[in-house]
């Protein structure tokens, strides 16, 4: 560890929870070079839907390398990126009766939010922008403007303008209604809201909390922006991919947003890989305006092409997510039982759930006995409260049980030193 401690940054973050050094990966294991094996329900932050080193990605990449397949192309054309956008029509969009067009960004999720925002205001000539509280889109300038959290706010170091706050779904409590709120709001010419080029949202707010935005809320804000002539931009990177059981988290709300931002899990195989999806209509960008050197990633093109053909070509993955989520709110909901009752709540949808416990003091407990237990699991959550379950959504259910089993081990241990603590 001694290498670490001198040459890297005290920037890391995930190093600091886990303490290890991790030397092979295979489906949801997670192996260190001293021999200990770990469940993983990190999976990458969300990048690693699929698991590590999934055979069914694996062998069409090592094929690819084998054969010398183009690595590095800027934006040409090439073999890998024609495949990509052909199985993405075909598997993807046109099942969903989607019409965009793909526009390949720098590879990570932050820089997909940067082109998201700069073709929005390019189109509207508006620079104001509404996000909304506790959603998470990155940290990069742009990006972190319209992140609530504090933490990566404060890192920025500069002023973070022309953007309004609104409330997220729910935010006040299910009987507000938010939506008629931001009307309120735009309508008034004294409000001091400027018209904004666009609204960006998550779904399902994955680093602010696991808070779900219902599909009429959803439906509302949609309605909303057309009304007032504001382009909606869905952030689905971390939600995205299938992690809530759907490939588009938003798909069940029956909402086609103006702009769709995807990274993370695109790829399949933990590539970097980002892309923005905009209305044809809405392309209005001049050749170049918004690049960048690793824009051309056709190892990524390759894994993604390979895993929306094995996994998105009918519904079994689908109908798997769905049972494995069902297995998953009802352990954690036995652990609700157990060890909180209203101290305790259930947040989330799909493979993205979590429990909400209340303080982050409390959550970080639970995730440092689970890394004992042999499970690397986080939190998220505006205070850093939600213990979240991200396994890989082609986990087997055996495994899951297991990852769920060292959960609720590591709840019973943390609660039970909890307990003599305060009867001493």
């Amino acid at each position: 560890m001694k290498i670490f401690d001198e040459m890297e940054s005290e920037v890391q973050s995930y190093a600091r929870s886990f303490p290890v050094v991790f030397n092979k990966a295979k489906d949801c294991y997670l192996y260190t070079d001293s021999g200990e094996r770990y469940i993983d329900f990190l999976s990458g932050a969300g990048s690693l839907n699929y698991g590590h080193n999934n055979d069914n990605i694996k062998q069409a990449l090592v094929d690819y390398i084998a054969e010398d397949g183009i690595t590095h192309g800027l934006d040409m054309h090439s073999d890998a990126k024609r495949n990509f956008l052909e199985v993405f029509r075909d598997k993807i969009l046109a099942p969903r009766d989607m019409e965009y067009v793909v526009q390949f960004t720098g590879p990570t999720g932050t820089n997909a939010v940067e082109a998201a925002l700069k073709i929005a205001r390019k189109i509207t000539g508006r620079s104001n922008i509404i996000s909304f509280t506790n959603g998470f889109h990155g940290c990069s300038l742009g990006a972190v403007a319209v992140t609530g959290n504090q933490h990566h706010r404060g890192g920025a170091n500069v002023s973070l303008c022309d953007v309004d706050r609104m409330p997220f779904c729910g935010y006040y409590g299910r009987d507000v209604d938010t939506v008629k709120m931001m009307d309120k709001l735009l309508s008034d010419p004294s409000s001091g809201i400027d018209k904004p080029a666009a609204m960006i949202l998550e779904a399902v707010q994955g680093e602010g909390g696991l808070n779900v935005a219902t599909n009429e809320w959803l439906q509302a804000v949609d309605k909303l922006c057309k009304k007032h002539g504001i382009l909606l931009i869905l952030d689905d990177i971390q939600a995205g991919c299938g992690r809530t059981g759907t490939f588009f988290s938003f798909e069940k709300a029956g909402i086609k947003p103006d702009v769709i931002t995807l990274s993370k899990s695109l790829s399949a195989y933990g590539l970097p890989f980002a892309v923005v999806l905009i209305k044809p209509e809405l392309d209005q960008w001049e050749p170049g305006e918004h690049n960048g050197t690793f824009r051309g990633n056709n190892h990524a093109f390759v894994t993604a092409a390979a895993a929306i053909e094995h996994y998105w070509s009918d519904n079994k993955l689908e109908l798997a997510v769905q049972e494995k989520a069902e297995l998953v709110t009802k352990r954690f909901k036995k652990i609700i039982d157990a060890h909180g009752g209203i101290a305790l709540g259930l947040k989330g949808r799909g493979l993205m759930q979590g429990i909400d416990c209340r303080t982050g003091e409390l959550a970080g407990k639970v995730c440092a006995q689970a890394f004992k237990n042999g499970l690397v699991i986080e939190t998220s959550g505006n205070h850093s409260q939600i213990v979240k379950c991200f396994c890989p959504l082609t986990i087997a259910t055996e495994a899951l049980s297991e990852g769920l089993d060292k959960l609720e081990q590591s709840f019973a241990e943390v609660f039970a030193d909890e307990k003599l603590k305060k009867a001493s």
